[in-house]
């Protein structure tokens, strides 16, 4: 790998401006340029930061591809992003690593399959995969020996690593999100997995047209209920935590260090070769996604996540 790493920052979809925020995140950012980001959110937390202290030393995104070849030229003036490419494959042979920014996760082996088979490291925007055909394919990939990471931004959000030592023992977590359950579930779901740890056990879905709400089990008793209603975009990555002594609410309110300690561990995996999390977690946590949309197209019926799993 060069001595600063090189990333290419690979496709764009209607809802997700990431290419923009993490490019901007890792290399700093053109203010006037950023301003006509069109997801109006992303200025305003990048804004908050003195503009000379954002960048991530030691990477750099260099190359961009969005599937509108009219995004990319925009994205590159806002993040500072010397190559722009016509097709995503271009970048093989310039780059050390791939960031696939989509967050579709039934269409990420497609986008993925170039660059792992060429032997990249590659970042997956979240969830990894939402079908067993798609989990499948990274699990193969994983035993093969390739290196592929994906996270939600809420696992690293500082907000969501509280000491709640004086709660007494867990007995109930909520975890909301805004959008989808396919999409944006794993925000709702990532921001507190990391206080119980693997180990969840079943999934059964409440819906109606606004939306899922997902009641979950973990082997350490703790239940949790996870809400994803589509248009509550004020309420998203609130979380609230009952136990025995009390309870603690808790908000995510730094979207940018959220992101950044996502891509920041990212880079240290580049260069240590060492995990942040173990990869079997995260295939638990997309077992965990799928699930819940088996559970709704079943009418609500309990789905054990170890059925999931022996599908692998």
């Amino acid at each position: 790998m060069s001595a600063e790493l090189r990333l290419a920052m690979l496709g764009m979809i209607d809802g997700n401006g990431h290419p923009y925020s993490w490019s901007g995140i890792i290399n700093g950012y053109n203010p006037d340029e950023m301003a006509k980001c069109p997801y109006a959110g992303i200025p305003v937390y990048m804004g908050k930061q003195p503009l000379e202290s954002v960048r991530i030393s030691g990477a750099r995104v260099t190359h961009i591809w969005c599937d509108d070849p009219a995004d990319a030229p925009k994205v590159a003036a806002a993040s500072l992003i010397e190559h722009v490419v016509s097709k995503p494959e271009d970048v093989i042979g310039h780059v050390d690593a791939a960031v696939i920014a989509t967050d579709d996760g039934t269409d990420h082996v497609r986008r993925a399959r170039p660059f792992i088979e060429a032997g990249l490291p590659v970042f997956i925007d979240k969830p990894m995969a939402t079908t067993i055909p798609e989990l499948r394919q990274f699990v193969e990939w994983h035993r093969a020996g390739k290196s592929i990471l994906s996270t939600s931004g809420m696992r690293y959000a500082p907000e969501m690593r509280a000491d709640f030592s004086h709660l007494g023992d867990l007995r109930w977590i909520t975890s909301f999100t805004c959008k989808t359950w396919e999409r944006y579930g794993i925000h709702a779901l990532e921001s507190v997995e990391p206080l119980l740890g693997p180990g969840f056990l079943t999934v059964q879905a409440h819906s109606d047209a606004g939306g899922d709400v997902m009641h979950l089990t973990h082997r350490s008793g703790v239940k949790l209920t996870i809400g994803a209603l589509h248009d509550a975009y004020g309420s998203f990555g609130a979380v609230h935590l009952y136990g025995t002594k009390d309870d603690l609410p808790l908000k995510l309110a730094d979207t940018y260090h959220a992101f950044r300690g996502q891509l920041v561990a990212f880079i240290d995996m580049l260069r240590t070769g060492v995990r942040p999390l173990p990869f079997d977690e995260t295939v638990e946590l997309m077992a965990v996604i799928i699930a819940g949309i088996r559970s709704r197209e079943q009418g609500g019926s309990v789905i054990a996540i170890a059925d999931i799993l022996s599908e692998l």
